[in-house]
């Protein structure tokens, strides 16, 4: 559990790549002769970028060994680095630093953005995608059960992921560092199977933290109690399945 799961990651993939796919659109009209994909994952972003622009020079960064590994299995015409965003830095600025589902994990998002926009060239555009999910029942639920008195011994230090800045902090930030800002929120209402599947989707993201400090066994239980908990808050519908209501935020930044 201390690496990413590409394989449990890649189980959703379709639904995970969508946001980035409406992230893309938004800036696909941009001349971009160097980009970055800021935590790349198994490189179905990076794929997106690759297909718009064939001939930049593209580059992807992820902190996972097993993403990096897959990543570059799909797309072995593209470099792909092992490394952490927080330490990134670019040896050109780049036209496009693309970040799809991957700096809401910073804890200091009012350092990273402004570092991030000077790897910019002028002109060069930050697309941010980040799911805005902590207060949802999938992640509300997640963190009571961890609090039971069952799991809150073993569970109790776990680092939740850090709180979403706000969108005037997001736009403050930004502007201040030179750049105008295009922001907006988007709920996604995804059609899964069961409840289960809800575990399934976070047990690669969300859930690692916690599944990190269980063995097989308890790992097995909290999920078990999680699942049982999502019922009551996700009923099922007419056809015999669930939405996931997935609310995301998309920022845009241009440098000046």
């Amino acid at each position: 559990m201390n690496d990413w799961n590409a394989k449990q990651y890649s189980k959703f993939l379709q639904e995970r790549t969508r946001p980035a796919k409406e992230l893309l659109a938004f800036i696909a009209h941009h001349q971009a002769r160097f980009i970055t994909d800021l935590g790349c994952g198994p490189a179905n972003s990076t794929e997106l970028l690759y297909k718009n622009w064939s001939d930049a020079h593209i580059i992807g960064v992820d902190s996972s060994p097993d993403m990096i590994k897959t990543a570059q299995a799909r797309l072995p015409q593209v470099s792909f680095i092992q490394a952490d965003f927080h330490q990134w830095q670019a040896d050109t600025p780049q036209d496009v630093i693309f970040a799809n589902a991957s700096l809401q994990w910073s804890p200091n998002q009012r350092e990273l953005l402004p570092r991030l926009v000077a790897n910019l060239a002028d002109g060069g555009v930050l697309a941010v995608q980040m799911p805005d999910n902590l207060n949802e029942p999938s992640h509300r639920l997640m963190r009571d059960v961890a609090n039971h008195p069952k799991w809150r011994a073993k569970l109790s230090d776990v680092a939740v992921r850090p709180v979403m800045l706000g969108v005037d902090d997001y736009y403050g930030v930004l502007t201040q560092a030179g750049c105008g800002v295009d922001i907006w929120r988007t709920t996604y209402y995804h059609v899964l199977p069961s409840v289960a599947s809800i575990a399934q989707w976070f047990g690669s993201t969300a859930m690692r933290p916690y599944l990190a400090k269980l063995d097989d066994d308890q790992q097995q239980s909290f999920i078990d109690e999680y699942v049982q908990a999502l019922s009551q808050a996700y009923p099922t519908q007419a056809d015999g399945c669930i939405l996931l209501a997935l609310p995301r935020l998309f920022v845009v930044a241009t440098k000046r």
